[in-house]
């Protein structure tokens, strides 16, 4: 199994942890891990306002470069993920737009025939990697963990392309493979509040506090989630949400740290202590 893995911006600065682990459970798997040469920002969600062609082109080089070593590439980040799916189904659909983008991309030295596949790491880890070969790895189960798994807005919206668009399983199916267990959680795709915690704080904090406290409410140890804006605005944001609503002290990780602790990878290879909230408590004798 070989991949080309586009970090994104998140994943080599305040996500850096998710980055962290994920290598070291792809190590772990024997999985082929490459990261894409020379990428750039996918642009995220601010950059649609900006230029729409240039947008398009911008996330399109990526997918370019991709396509010459003709491998899958892996997005961890949710806003990368979506970002790449989208510019993919906008160049197939809308021919006009389409020629356009590949003219400046060939002026770069690039082609773009639309060929490459952009997937999620829950997605290769399950479908590819399998559960079974996920659970023969498993040296430290984390029996009596009870998580809440957090998948956000963007990864089943609007391109549900490997699990449920409002009950997605495949992150509760990771983690019970590691050993816990996955409360029932209505609000797994909420919104966390994204930009809005720096543009309009009081909508973005109770966001935030509304997933905290319902996590909390139904007995999670810590919530799990696979977004790096998610994981930031509900662990950085939990002070401002304390003075403002109450205090919750929820751990907030990424699902593979959590996997890479059950499969016995030490923490420091998987920047557990890189959060804001302690996971110690959570997490001890593990």
């Amino acid at each position: 199994m070989r991949y080309l893995y586009f970090p994104g911006c998140s994943l080599k600065g305040s996500g850096k942890a998710y980055e962290e682990s994920f290598l070291a459970v792809s190590r772990a798997l024997e999985m082929d891990i490459r990261e894409l040469d020379d990428w750039n920002c996918c642009g995220a969600t601010a950059y649609m306002s900006v230029d729409e062609k240039k947008s398009y082109a911008l996330a399109g080089r990526n997918l370019a470069i991709a396509e010459r070593e003709n491998l899958d590439v892996l997005a961890p980040c949710s806003a990368c993920y979506l970002v790449l799916n989208k510019t993919q189904k906008a160049l197939k659909e809308h021919q006009d737009l389409r020629r356009k983008v590949v003219n400046a991309l060939k002026a770069g030295g690039l082609d773009y025939k639309g060929t490459v596949k952009v997937r999620h790491p829950l997605d290769v880890l399950v479908n590819d990697v399998g559960l079974d070969k996920i659970a023969a790895r498993i040296r430290k189960p984390l029996k009596g963990l009870k998580l809440a798994a957090y998948y956000g807005c963007q990864i089943v919206r609007p391109y549900a392309t490997f699990d449920d668009q409002h009950d997605p399983v495949t992150m509760d199916k990771i983690m019970e493979a590691a050993g816990a267990e996955c409360v029932t959680w209505p609000l797994k795709t909420h919104c966390c509040g994204g930009s809005l915690t720096g543009t309009v704080p009081e909508a973005g904090l109770r966001l935030a506090y509304n997933l905290l406290r319902e996590a909390k409410k139904r007995g999670a140890g810590a919530i799990v989630t696979l977004c790096p804006l998610c994981q930031f605005n509900l662990d950085g944001y939990q002070d401002q949400i304390a003075r403002k609503f109450g205090r919750v002290d929820m751990p907030v990780l990424y699902f593979t740290q959590v996997l890479g602790l059950a499969m016995g990878l030490p923490q420091s290879a998987l920047g557990i202590k890189r959060g804001i909230i302690s996971a110690e408590a959570v997490l001890a004798g593990r």
